[in-house]
């Protein structure tokens, strides 16, 4: 056996040391994009889209420790739920574009997407996978492991965030399908079940083995309960804690419209930024916050009427409360050293945007930050990035130009944003002197508070319904009510009922474009409504404006009984030129 003598072995020690110490090699930051991509920033931060549109969008995102770019796609195909990016001349903007992981439970709403210790985790809406992450490839190459299934079948609220502690815990939420443990889940009036059974295996976070396979809910510990929807989650390392930043319940005005009026319905309740601990309830489905009250109050399915308190102070309150149906969809506490000390373990919120405010604009779209020490607030919100949705007032969600969904930190601390409409990603850095930052360079961005998307609405002024109502009354007289009535109820014989109709207010979101398609194409039977067969004619009405269309649909959704979002022209034109302009 040959020997080596001590100074060789010493020698070859000090190699391998300097071989895995020495830090990964550093690049100037890129140039930014005119106009910061169409983003607004405070001071000298600037921004330059990674890529600028993928084919299946996005939903969260995650950063390898060599820069390389992972997303969770929106919309994926046979070819990959997941694509990864890398900027291989460093100038900011991905030059390699490859979808991965074909696997077979891809989903639109599975969400989660985390590096942690060399893998790759992500989520569907049944399951948590991993993979081992290899630089060099770019695409791990190594075997997807699952190791979380959920045995429930997938449903609303059904996102699967992730997080990870430093003691080998992974922590997963599980959204629960229904928005108040209702009898009936969205039927109006219909009451709370008390003892909630849901909360048994929905409503609340989950605590795993972060490495062990195959693993089911039964194998995890119920870490916090009373969470009706969880999709921003993150640990905040500075403290060693969980946090995430909850969906409030949905549908006041719709539930209980003697109870809550239409401006009630849109600032009600507050999204909740809570600090959890194992043992956490945060008092979902008997509790919602008012931040206006600042104070816990009982939910109509449980007897409340938008002033009973009840026990609603027992349960766990927010450290910050932000604006109703806001949609906090991710959460990131910033490590970095790129921004200036006072980003240091701060927070980051991404807020996708409303979608039920109506009658008055939608809000959120933006980036929020508050500041933070010791595991808690030490100032308000602060918008960080906007511009997302290209407006200043959104009418109807889908005129929002982009929606901010996810948030990740690079090596070098520059923070990637990700949105889900058209699947963009920017990346957001510090160009100056950082230790010469100073409150100042906020000060525009305060300024942007004041516009449609920030502002509590006033309950008449910004009501964009008003004067719509007028018209489609007089549109309704004219071309609808011989066949479905003064009162909306049809004939009972050959003309169906609008008063409570699926077909005008029934799904969430494709109830407009189904009622907008009717109007414009007609309608021949055989047809069922409200669960009653009529077969009759319904002739086309494209002869209409699409302004005429928006007021009369407005109209029919807000009478008979109805209570529904308002129809925007926009929207009408959108489905005339998809049924070929006509």
């Amino acid at each position: 056996m040959k020997k080596y003598t001590p100074i060789f072995l010493i020698a070859v020690a000090a190699l391998f040391i300097i071989g895995f110490t020495i830090p990964p090699k550093k690049h100037p930051l890129p140039v930014a994009d005119k106009n910061n991509g169409g983003l607004f920033l405070p001071g000298n931060f600037r921004a330059v889209a990674v890529v600028d549109s993928l084919e299946g969008r996005a939903r969260h995102l995650a950063v390898n420790s060599n820069g390389d770019v992972y997303v969770k796609l929106r919309f994926p195909d046979s070819t990959g739920g997941n694509v990864a990016l890398r900027d291989t001349n460093h100038d900011g903007k991905a030059d390699i574009i490859k979808k991965f992981a074909d696997y077979e439970d891809k989903g639109s709403y599975g969400t989660g997407m985390r590096v942690h210790k060399g893998y790759l985790y992500f989520s569907s809406e049944v399951n948590v996978y991993r993979t081992k992450l290899n630089p060099k490839t770019l695409v791990p190459d190594g075997p997807l492991e699952l190791i979380l299934h959920d045995t429930n079948s997938p449903h609303e609220h059904d996102a699967k965030p992730l997080a990870f502690d430093n003691k080998g815990h992974m922590y997963v939420a599980f959204g629960a399908p229904s928005n108040a443990c209702q009898v009936q889940n969205r039927v109006p009036g219909s009451m709370g079940v008390k003892g909630c059974p849901l909360l048994k295996n929905y409503g609340g976070i989950w605590q795993f083995d972060e490495a062990k396979p195959n693993q089911q809910q039964k194998d995890g510990i119920r870490y916090a309960t009373g969470l009706r929807s969880v999709v921003a989650m993150d640990w905040n390392t500075a403290d060693s804690c969980l946090y995430v930043v909850a969906h409030g319940r949905d549908d006041l005005r719709l539930q209980f419209p003697k109870k809550f009026s239409g401006w009630q319905s849109a600032i009600l309740p507050a999204e909740e930024f809570i600090k959890v601990k194992q043992g956490t309830d945060v008092g979902w489905p008997y509790y919602y916050y008012d931040p206006f009250k600042k104070k816990k109050l009982l939910n109509p399915e449980y007897g409340g009427d938008g002033k009973k308190v009840g026990n609603g102070a027992k349960y766990a309150q927010p450290i910050m409360a932000f604006q109703a149906h806001w949609a906090p969809n991710d959460l990131l506490f910033y490590t970095g050293n790129q921004f200036p000390e006072r980003y240091k373990n701060g927070a980051f919120i991404a807020f996708h945007g409303s979608t039920n405010r109506s009658p008055y604009p939608q809000a959120g779209f933006f980036v929020c930050f508050v500041p933070f020490k010791n595991g808690v607030p030490t100032g308000k919100w602060e918008i960080f990035a906007d511009g997302f949705a290209g407006r200043n007032t959104v009418v109807s969600v889908s005129d929002a130009v982009y929606r901010p969904m996810g948030l990740s930190m690079g090596p070098d601390g520059s923070l990637y944003i990700s949105e889900t409409e058209k699947g963009k990603v920017w990346r957001i850095f510090y160009q100056g002197d950082r230790t010469k930052f100073t409150a100042a360079q906020l000060s525009k961005m305060e300024l942007r508070k004041k516009l449609p998307g920030f502002k509590i609405p006033d309950v008449m002024r910004n009501n964009l319904m008003s004067g719509m109502l007028g018209s489609g009354a007089k549109l309704y007289a004219t071309y609808c009510a011989n066949c479905h009535q003064k009162n909306g109820k049809g004939d009972g014989n050959l003309f169906p009922p609008l008063s409570g109709s699926e077909w005008v207010t029934g799904g969430k979101y494709m109830e407009k474009d189904l009622a907008i398609r009717v109007i414009l194409n007609g309608l021949e039977g055989p047809v069922k409504v409200k669960n009653k067969p009529y077969n009759s004619v319904m002739p086309k009405h494209n002869f209409l404006s699409d302004d005429q269309i928006a007021k009369v649909l407005t109209y029919i959704r807000n009478n008979f009984g109805n209570n529904s979002s308002l129809v925007t022209a926009s929207e009408v034109k959108k489905v005339r030129a998809e049924s070929g302009g006509k």
